[in-house]
């Protein structure tokens, strides 16, 4: 049965841009009210601006970094005075970081952890008891097409893209029977900022790290607001698994069918392009 988003209480983490902004878009059409998370403050007030000018649906900006557990820990009580209820709960905010895990600094890892794995743990403690208040109640972690496979140059990023991963089937199985479904979407290349913002790895050399991004960027083909369709349709519909894009299908595909051997083709192409990033931090390093 699809889930009823007319009414809906949701609440978007990373819902300044990318995909998270265009979801909330179009979650606003579809009658539902929003509280929208982000710790870029105008980021946030552009897309509520945004919204207002194309839908009546209400909403609320919570300014917080997901970094932060007091932060995280405040949002259910801001959330219920302001609408009442929660219904539809997205993890979606998320970091990346460029360069080889031999240059990670002593923090770089528990950064990107924190933001993409740790927020969406916290996230789930502070508003699953609301959640399961609703009759019908969904959540949506954003992992990636590399939550599925494992690429060089990527390692903190595909880490915490497997284990939101895994937690999320795990709960979901724990879940079975109640009125909260979960929802793990896995993006291809999207066309987002998050290339642009990634952090380099303390011991990558900033230039060539930053060449490379701009090769990856091009990449991103997937425009985010397709990409924001497709994430709508799966937590209507209830659906367990979100693939985004034609190389995360492809990528989704030659993992099944070579659940060992992927990793040799995909290592080789990432080494074989000149305009891959993990080819350009492989040259990276000082």
């Amino acid at each position: 049965m699809k889930l009823n988003l007319d009414g809906a209480v949701a609440v978007i983490t990373g819902a300044a841009s990318g995909m998270g902004a265009e979801l909330a878009v179009r979650m606003a059409a579809k009658g539902s009210r929003l509280a929208l998370v982000d710790r870029d403050a105008a980021g946030l007030d552009g897309v509520s601006r945004r919204i207002a000018a194309l839908h009546r649906a209400p909403l609320t900006t919570h300014v917080a970094d997901l970094a932060d557990r007091a932060a995280i820990a405040a949002l259910p009580d801001a959330v219920l005075a302001a609408h009442g209820k929660v219904t539809v709960l997205v993890s979606n905010a998320g970091v990346a970081l460029a360069g080889p895990f031999d240059d990670y600094g002593p923090d770089d890892f528990e950064w990107l952890m924190d933001i993409n794995f740790w927020a969406g743990i916290r996230l789930t403690t502070a508003f699953l008891p609301h959640l399961k208040r609703a009759p019908a109640a969904q959540i949506a972690y954003t992992s990636s097409v590399f939550g599925i496979v494992g690429v060089p140059g990527n390692v903190a990023y595909c880490a915490s893209k497997f284990a939101i991963r895994g937690f999320a089937e795990a709960v979901r199985q724990e879940l079975a029977g109640t009125s909260v479904g979960i929802t793990v979407i896995h993006p291809g290349g999207v066309n987002t900022a998050i290339a642009r913002s990634a952090r380099v790895a303390r011991g990558t050399d900033a230039a060539a790290a930053a060449e490379g991004l701009v090769q990856f960027e091009k990449l991103l083909r997937t425009p985010a607001d397709k990409a924001a369709a497709a994430i709508l349709d799966g937590i209507e519909r209830r659906r367990n698994r979100v693939l985004i894009g034609a190389d995360a299908r492809v990528l989704d595909w030659i993992q099944r069918l070579l659940p060992v051997g992927h990793a040799k083709l995909v290592a080789r192409q990432a080494s074989g392009m000149p305009s891959s990033l993990a080819a350009q931090l492989t040259r990276a390093r000082p």
